[in-house]
């Protein structure tokens, strides 16, 4: 993270506006205070990144306003000056927490110096910071990416083939498959381990600013533009930057990643300097690019740039087998989250999210485990934990007529599907369609059989009244009333 703001606190006004000229020849943005409460106001409304400040000051000394940021701003390197160059004060600055210790009069070389120091320890301290956090991420994100399914292993094989490298990975899936999830296993087991993983979702922000947060812009670029900021691409500088939904971004805008592509370098809005930039790119859209290029709303050149590496991750309902360890990852994951004792599934209940076609993919599962968790106080979670799911089982029904299929139908329809599409076949839902297929007759009988009396059909039957009423409403079974 680069030296950007500095305040300069010295009741000398020579010694302020020496500095201030100095500091803001080499492009930082510098701040002026008399004082030591003015500079104490100034560093607890705003952000800085150094702090100079001189020992003797009227009202709050540097060594006093020193205690004091170290209790609120520990973050905010300083720099104590003091024209008396005693030893007492020199090591009095350094106890209390003094990046560095200036004596008066100082030649402007000795300034930069310090400025470069202090640069160097941001970085380190950043990159320290950044190795823990990611080492963390990615000890746990091992334990995120789940599933042993062939396309899952298919994905695996292709994350260790490209990770050690740095070439550009476009990674397709639906929305909710877990597509960040990749982009970070692949940042993550690369050699920019350690440097920024920064992601950018190009639909979440609006197109006029989308230009700003990539490639940054210069102070006074345009209304509003207070201060210089630094855009993804240079903050990911070494590492890895991450576009989300690269689909959604604008054709004036693709041009200008492929530029970055090309030249490995970026140009802040409202700048004319070329910067460098080493960030290896990983992309991802839920569409297909290929058919936005035939279409022109997509830029040919930059997608066979993009897509060097693709990695498609197949929706949720083709990979069923991994539903059931999904499952117990989202309840322990709640259930620690709560801090409530693991819930489990009944076997039934694991059958109906088994044959559920999750349409938001591995997103909506979690999201569904989730809501079940919160709502229910029991240790083992049922059918009836998930009516969401429920109410969408229906009879299975004949396309032509529309009249229910029997028993016999039912396995032959699937059974038709099945090796119509033998290439493709997936797991299929027949065990959920035979059971909305006996429950619904069973129930609509019983209730004949009592002249509706849910009471003593519910009896009956072996379940709850509540349960028997949901499931009357879930099947759609009319009532006869005498």
């Amino acid at each position: 993270m680069a030296l950007n703001r500095i305040l300069v606190a010295d009741d000398e006004e020579s010694m302020r506006w020496v500095l201030s000229k100095a500091l803001k020849k080499k492009g930082f943005t510098v701040d002026l205070a008399a004082d030591g409460e003015q500079a104490l106001r100034m560093i607890q409304a705003s952000t800085y990144d150094l702090a100079i400040l001189d020992i003797k000051m009227p009202g709050i000394s540097g060594l006093d306003l020193l205690d004091r940021v170290r209790e609120s701003k520990q973050d905010l390197l300083v720099v104590i000056m003091t024209a008396e160059a005693s030893m007492k004060n020199a090591v009095e600055a350094m106890k209390r927490g003094a990046y560095d210790y200036l004596t008066k009069p100082f030649d402007l070389d000795v300034i930069d110096a310090i400025v470069e120091k202090v640069n160097r320890a941001r970085e380190m301290t950043s990159q320290v910071s950044l190795l823990k956090e990611e080492l963390k991420d990615r000890y746990q994100l091992e334990k995120t990416i789940i599933g042993n399914s062939s396309a899952m292993r298919e994905v695996y094989k292709t994350i260790g083939k490209v990770a050690p490298s740095d070439v550009t990975v476009m990674v397709q899936g639906e929305s909710g498959t877990g597509k960040e999830l990749i982009a970070r296993a692949i940042h993550f087991n690369s050699r920019r381990l350690g440097k920024p993983f920064i992601a950018l979702n190009c639909a979440a922000i609006p197109k006029e600013l989308l230009e700003s947060e990539l490639f940054g812009f210069e102070k006074g670029a345009f209304t509003g533009a207070a201060e210089r900021k630094l855009g993804k691409f240079e903050q990911a500088n070494g590492g890895t930057i991450f576009l989300d939904e690269i689909g959604d971004m604008p054709l004036d805008l693709q041009a200008k990643i492929l530029r970055v592509l090309q030249e490995r370098e970026v140009t802040r809005t409202g700048g004319s300097q070329n910067i460098i930039v080493d960030v290896r790119v990983i992309a991802a859209t839920n569409q297909d690019l290929e058919e936005m290029v035939r279409r022109r709303a997509f830029r040919e050149d930059l997608f066979y740039r993009l897509n060097v590496v693709p990695i498609t991750l197949v929706p949720l309902r083709e990979r069923r087998e991994d539903i059931p360890a999904l499952v117990d990852y989202f309840l322990a994951k709640t259930c620690s989250e709560l801090e409530i004792p693991v819930r489990q599934c009944d076997p039934a209940a694991l059958r109906l999210l088994g044959s559920h076609a999750w349409p938001g993919n591995v997103r909506e599962l979690e999201n569904t485990i989730k809501r079940a968790v919160i709502l229910s106080s029991d240790q083992l979670l049922t059918v009836e934990d998930f009516p969401g799911l429920r109410t969408q089982q229906r009879p299975a029904t004949d396309a032509t007529t529309g009249e229910e299929l029997s028993l016999e139908g039912i396995v032959e329809m699937k059974l038709r599907t099945s090796f119509a599409n033998m290439d493709k076949m997936q797991s299929g839902d027949i065990y959920t369609m035979v059971l909305a297929q006996v429950e619904r007759p069973l129930i609509r009988f019983v209730l004949e059989k009592t002249r509706g009396n849910q009471v003593r059909g519910a009896d009956i039957l072996g379940i709850n009244r509540n349960t028997l009423r949901k499931k009357i409403q879930e099947l759609g079974i009319e009532l006869k009333k005498d």
